[in-house]
Formats: C-alpha cells, structure tokens, sequence
C-alpha cells in the first residue's frame, strides 16, 4: 500500500516493525543506537539557527526545537519505565501527554544545549543498564495504562531506538527539503 505524504512526513522511517525474535545481535545493535543517538543528534542540529529550531518538521507538527526536547522527555520516561520493570512485578506505568508536554514552555522556549546534555548523560545510563541486563531482565515487563498492553524489556529496546532514528529522520528530512 502507498503511504501518503502525511504518512511520510509523519513517519520517515516507517512506523516500528518488531523483529521475529530479540537475538543477542539485535538487542546489541538497537543498544548501540540508543548509545550513539545524542551525539548523532548533535551532529544533525549544531549549526542551525534559532529560526531553523522553530521550524516545524511537517505542517501542523512540532518544531525542530520541540522534537529536541521531546526526545528527552520521552527517553527519560522510558529510563524510569525499565526501573520499575526491574524493581516491581509487572507494574502499571504512568502514562504522559506527550503532545502536552510539547506544548509547555520550555519545550517551546528554551534552548537546546540544557537537552543535549541531559540526553548525552542518560543516553549514558539507558545503554549502561541496557548493556547488562540478563536474560531473567529482558523478559521483565509493565503494563502500559493507555490500552493494557505489556511490554517486555527487550521490546523497549527496539522501540526505543527506532524512537530515537524516527525523530533524528524528521529533522534530516527538513534539512534536506530545506537545503540546510
């Protein structure tokens, strides 16, 4: 099926796809794009104006600078999602606005570099932990309160580092639109 041109914008990468299985190879791949994503980050967005970050990525979606500081807001739920996964048995996790959150205002003010190095430390201790989780570990899972589903440990993995790409392709793609 052809995707649409919202479906484009919105989705660059495609939407997530779940491997058939959650190999050692394909954690340890996802864990290295958990690891590198701040400073591939930082490489995309260095140079850009502050016009550039208030510069939405599509019509009706978010700024440049909003995508920054959402990324960090959604990785540092993901962080305490996998400590109460490690800590509780199966627990409901707190559900977040994201689309709220991107609306407050420092998400639609403040500057970038107070984001970058906040995703560079916990970057640093997403794939720490990430990197020495057992077996037993990567079969933990919460619940997410939105539709029930329960999520496994090493499906966030995945996820995560494809939320990570998806975004860092919004931004690329403007860039290459723009000529920037």
């Amino acid at each position: 099926m052809e995707k649409t041109a919202l479906e484009k914008s919105q989705y660059p990468i495609g939407k997530f796809m779940a491997p058939e299985s959650y190999s050692a190879e394909y954690l340890t791949a996802k864990i290295e794009e958990i690891a590198s994503f701040p400073e591939r980050l930082k490489k995309e967005i260095l140079h850009l104006t502050e016009e550039q970050l208030e510069t939405p990525y599509r019509q009706d979606g978010w700024t440049i600078r909003q995508v920054i500081h959402h990324c960090a807001d959604s990785h540092m739920n993901c962080f305490v999602r996998i400590k109460w996964a490690l800590t509780e048995e199966n627990p409901t996790i707190k559900f977040y606005y994201e689309n709220l959150w991107a609306e407050l205002h420092d998400n639609l003010t403040m500057p970038i570099q107070p984001t970058l190095s906040l995703l560079e430390g916990l970057h640093f201790r997403l794939t720490y932990l990430m990197k020495n989780l057992s077996e037993v570990d990567l079969e933990k899972s919460f619940i997410h309160p939105e539709n029930s589903t329960e999520f496994k440990i090493k499906e966030i993995i995945g996820t995560y580092a494809w939320h990570g790409n998806h975004h860092l392709a919004h931004i690329t793609t403007l860039k290459k639109q723009k000529g920037w």
